[in-house]
């Protein structure tokens, strides 16, 4: 008795949580509110089979329970019963399958005026293509796929030259404007999953597949990869903008074709060791993994690591020199770091290619490198010393600490910082001079700025890289600058 009355208490519970605190489903921002009406189809078929079911096995536990003296009735068929299970059965199955092959037929069938919006998958991150001018999109193969040309676009096809290349997580559509998706993916299985557009389709490498939705809703919404595709795989998120035609237009406009990556690729200073060391990392998705300014991650942060002895999981230490770095990208499980999980994929990169990550790995460390080209002669030494100042900057992760638009970051900000006199921690002050920006950059627990951490590690620069970054800070030192603006390179 007490088994049937736990199932009713079940079904009831159930029926009164649905009543009176449903499950809200997210607000729809595309035409697919069908999507929604075959789920509640769904849920109302289950739910019926369900309290059937339950409210069954009550009855059937109090009526047939065991009595004194009774046996059960042996009854090893029962036609008319088959019959009624399989013909209601088969109700239910047709009435959950059908409206959700009508809403797929209807989520391929893509109108002809659809705009189309290509996505690229990769561990661990999105990329984007739109077709240029012309309306068309480029031919892509697996076989162009280098550190310039990341999504694999036939250089030779004309059709592709004026495509437009999105290689963030971000991305932006025009609002009441159909949008044919196809869908492609680098490596494993990803899915494409937008909650709001009720947008969700599996990628599968060495196939393209496609549907189509209209935005109905200006806003940001979260793109996501609703397939499991290793362990970054939480981490694997991008968003998408629905807005308006014309700022739509104007930022699409704003945007590099292939034609322009290919022709920026090819000049000397995109050549820089650095600067192709930056470009592999982010088109072979390194940073999903490895932090350029130390903060935690799956895999070790690049900041600092080069020249530090590291633990192995087999209880070992290493240095980590050019050696090393080159065995673990081509062989990332021979000696792991410990605490961290064996996931990086091995790489196949040619001697300039591990040369240049490498480099880039050793402008994040205060290393001298001795053995390579300074970072100011890697970031184009022939530039005048403020522009180097900036790159170097970038390049050593600087300015993911030193705002240069007055904002507040983790250590002072750059904006008018030359010549202004700060209080240090222990309660003196200091005139901001070359020779307090030097000791700074050297020793920067000499003397802390009151108000900031301690947690500024120390550099080695040569001289030139030295006097470079002086003249990129005093060239803030009275510098206006727009709200509205952030420079390249700049912390918004």
């Amino acid at each position: 008795m007490a088994i049937a009355i736990i199932l009713i208490l079940i079904v009831v519970a159930s029926v009164l949580f649905h009543l009176l605190a449903p499950w809200q489903v997210t607000p729809a921002a595309s035409n697919w509110g069908s999507i929604d009406t075959t789920l509640f189809i769904t849920l109302i078929i289950t739910g019926i089979f369900f309290i059937a079911i339950t409210v069954f096995m009550a009855v059937a536990v109090m009526r047939y329970r065991h009595k004194e003296g009774s046996r059960a009735h042996y009854q090893p068929e029962n036609k008319k019963l088959e019959w009624w299970l399989m013909v209601i059965t088969s109700l239910g199955i047709a009435g959950m399958l059908a409206p959700g092959l009508v809403v797929y037929s209807d989520f391929v069938r893509v109108p002809t005026d659809a705009y189309e919006l290509e996505v690229v998958a990769q561990q661990w991150q999105w990329a984007f293509r739109f077709p240029g001018q012309d309306g068309k999109l480029g031919r892509s193969d697996v076989k162009f796929v280098d550190s310039a040309n990341p999504l694999g676009l036939d250089p030779k096809d004309s059709a592709g030259q004026d495509d437009v290349l999105i290689k963030s997580n971000e991305v932006r559509l025009p609002l009441d404007q159909p949008v044919k998706v196809l869908l492609r993916s680098k490596d494993v299985v990803h899915n494409f999953y937008v909650p709001q557009i009720r947008s969700k389709m599996d990628m599968v490498p060495g196939m393209v597949s496609y549907f189509w939705f209209t935005p109905t809703k200006t806003g940001k919404f979260e793109i996501l990869c609703a397939e499991y595709c290793g362990v970054g795989h939480y981490n694997m998120r991008g968003h998408m903008i629905v807005e308006e035609q014309g700022a739509f237009a104007q930022w699409l406009n704003s945007q590099p074709t292939f034609a322009q990556t290919l022709t920026t690729a090819a000049k000397p200073s995109r050549d820089s060791v650095l600067e192709k060391g930056r470009l592999l990392a982010e088109n072979y998705g390194c940073r999903a993994c490895h932090s350029l300014d130390g903060s935690a991650s799956l895999g070790p942060g690049w900041k600092g690591l080069y020249g530090r002895t590291e633990p192995l999981a087999d209880g070992t230490n290493v240095l980590v020199d050019e050696a090393y770095l080159k065995e673990s990208i081509l062989d990332p499980k021979a000696r792991q770091v410990r605490g961290y999980p064996p996931v990086m994929v091995p790489y196949t990169l040619n001697e300039d290619e591990l040369g240049a990550l490498v480099a880039l790995i050793k402008s994040l460390s205060a290393v001298p490198q001795e053995d390579g080209p300074s970072a100011s002669e890697a970031t184009g030494g022939g530039e005048d010393s403020v522009a180097q100042g900036r790159q170097l900057a970038e390049s050593l992760g600087c300015l993911a600490c030193h705002s240069v638009d007055g904002s507040p970051g983790v250590g002072p900000g750059w904006q008018g910082l030359y010549g202004k006199t700060e209080t240090l921690a222990d309660g003196t002050k200091v005139k901001v001079d070359e020779g307090y920006i030097k000791d700074s950059v050297l020793n920067p627990s000499a003397s802390i700025v009151k108000g900031y951490a301690p947690i500024m590690p120390a550099f080695a620069p040569s001289d030139k890289e030295l006097n470079a970054m002086i003249a990129f800070i005093k060239s803030k030192a009275n510098a206006k600058v727009d709200a509205n603006r952030v420079e390249p390179g700049e912390l918004p």
